[in-house]
C-alpha cells in the first residue's frame, strides 16, 4: 500500500493547505455561539438601563459600552483561535486518512492493466 511517510512527502504542502481553509472557514461560522450573543443582549440591556432610568451620561453609559464590545470581542477571537487550532488538526487528519485510503495512479494502472489481463484469459478459457 502506500507509505505514511511518502505521503506526507507528496501531498503535504496541498493537505495543509486545503486544511487551512477548511479549518478557517469552520472557525469563522462556530466564532459567535449562544455564549457570546447572551453576553451581547446583556450588555445592550445595561446601556439601556444606564440611558434611560438612571439618568447617566454619556460619559458613563460609553465606556461600558465600549468595555461590553472589547469584551465580546476578545471572548469571539480566542473562540475563533482555539477553534481554528482544533478544526486544522481534525482537517488535517482527516486528510492524511483519505490520502492513505486512496490509490495512486501506479496502484489503479495496475489494476486496471490486471483486470484486463484476467478478461482476456477469462475469454480465451470459454
Amino acid at each position: 500500500m502506500i507509505d505514511e511517510n511518502n505521503v506526507t512527502k507528496e501531498v503535504s504542502p496541498q493537505m495543509k493547505e486545503v486544511a487551512v481553509q477548511r479549518a478557517r472557514e469552520r472557525a469563522k461560522n462556530a466564532r459567535w455561539d449562544l455564549n457570546i450573543a447572551i453576553l451581547l443582549f446583556a450588555l445592550l440591556f445595561i446601556v439601556i438601563i444606564l440611558s434611560t432610568y438612571t439618568k447617566a451620561g454619556l460619559e458613563v453609559v460609553g465606556p461600558v459600552a465600549v468595555a461590553g464590545l472589547v469584551t465580546v470581542w476578545v471572548f469571539g477571537w480566542s473562540r475563533g483561535k482555539r477553534l481554528y487550532r482544533h478544526f486544522y488538526e481534525e482537517e488535517l487528519s482527516r486528510l492524511e486518512q483519505e490520502a492513505k485510503r486512496t490509490p495512486t495512479l501506479k496502484e489503479a494502472i495496475e489494476e486496471t492493466i490486471a483486470e484486463k489481463v484476467q478478461k482476456a484469459l477469462r475469454e480465451r478459457w470459454q
